[in-house]
């Protein structure tokens, strides 16, 4: 019997969400459309556990809070119940794709085995999006972002300065757990334009800014960090206007950037992004190949567009692969939310944030987000529990 290889790069919420749906639903009703073809999903991922790095900025602040036990879960623990003639979880590094070979080279992130190739037929892009500092995503072993983590836990209650860069979400949700925890802490927040949350309109921005300052954040505007260097236990920050500061702790959380560099340069935006030829199906830059998720040049970075974009991703490929035997099934079409969407917790008793254009209170922020940054949700992301019913 023939075997159609599904990959799947990346294992974050858009990999997890899509490798699930793929396997409970898309799966079966291609093996019942096309009877003489096995179809067989490879699941690669650079990290053994997911991270649940929306909580980042509470699991940094303090670990009595949240403990990183419930941040960090194995992502095989996840996929017990599929068998393996349909499924594999692959741990590794992806350094290089060849399309016209089929092939990806996946290296061991741990650096204790050789490389290994894995064939696809089909292959979905949902590598996401790294920042600068391991704090936000996993560079390579969670154990890594796990020590970051446990790092800047113990060294804020002796800080007396903190510079945080990044007027986005991270930022200013950072500011504000440390601010509340540690009110002695002297805490600047360069926004690096000329307001914060640029994603929202400046009202709910300067909301946030507020919110902040009533905090003790010193929030300063059209300011950004040139360099660092470290000298002992502190960090000398030069700034673009040519001054320099040095604070115990200096946190960048100024941005992410693709996942991308072992695709081909052809299958690229400008900026790294992965090429969607059509936003409503999520066609990549090349035949069997699709794209979802903070890597995909569709997407505004936020969680809708994952979400919302799951089944019609995977209704797209089966209609793609089961061809005439789909049954006159058609895909489904992805429809992105374009109205201001964003939560915004500042400290654990509320935020700023706007949900399909209306601008919310602090009290529904904190119902949603603030309270626990939505930490009894990891169990079913790794799970793939939105993802039951097709």
């Amino acid at each position: 019997m023939a075997v159609h290889s599904i990959v799947v790069i990346g294992a974050s919420y858009a990999g997890l969400g899509t490798a699930h749906y793929l396997l409970r639903h898309t799966i079966p009703a291609l093996e019942k459309a096309n009877s003489t073809t096995k179809y067989k999903l490879t699941l690669i991922s650079a990290a053994t556990h997911f991270y649940h790095k929306v909580g980042a900025p509470r699991f940094l602040a303090s670990p009595d809070l949240i403990p990183l036990s419930k941040a960090f879960l194995p992502i095989s623990d996840g996929f017990k119940r599929y068998d393996e003639d349909h499924f594999e979880l692959v741990i590794g590094t992806v350094t290089a794709l060849d399309d016209a070979e089929k092939t990806i080279t996946v290296s061991d992130t741990y650096g204790s085995a050789s490389p290994r190739t894995v064939t696809y037929s089909t292959i979905v892009l949902a590598t996401g999006s790294s920042s600068e500092s391991p704090l936000w995503s996993i560079p390579g072993s969670h154990e890594d972002t796990i020590a970051s983590l446990k790092a800047m836990q113990s060294a804020l209650p002796n800080a007396e300065t903190v510079l945080i860069a990044g007027g986005g979400p991270a930022g200013i949700e950072t500011a504000g757990e440390i601010a509340s925890l540690f009110p002695q802490i002297d805490i600047t927040l360069l926004s690096g334009g000329d307001r914060l949350l640029t994603r929202l309109r400046p009202a709910i921005g300067a909301a946030a800014e507020s919110q902040a300052s009533a905090l003790g954040v010193k929030v300063v505007h059209n300011l950004k960090v040139k360099s660092t260097s470290r000298t002992g236990s502190q960090t000398t920050v030069a700034l673009s206007d040519g001054t320099s500061r040095t604070v115990d702790i200096y946190i960048d959380a100024t941005g992410v950037r693709p996942n991308s560099a072992f695709l081909p340069r052809s299958w690229l935006t400008e900026k790294g992004y992965v090429i969607t030829k059509d936003n409503t199906s999520l066609h990549g830059p090349a035949d069997g190949v699709y794209a979802i998720g903070d890597v995909a040049g569709y997407s505004l970075g936020g969680a809708l567009d994952i979400i919302d974009a799951v089944r019609p991703l995977c209704s797209t490929i089966f209609a793609d692969l089961a061809g005439p035997n789909a049954g006159g099934v058609k895909p489904q079409r992805f429809k992105q939310t374009v109205t201001e969407t964003q939560l915004v917790p500042i400290g654990p008793k509320g935020g700023v944030g706007s949900v399909f254009g209306w601008q919310i209170p602090s009290f529904v922020v904190w119902a949603i987000k603030s309270r626990d940054y939505m930490i009894g949700k990891v169990p079913g992301t790794v799970n793939g529990d939105s993802y039951v019913k097709a």
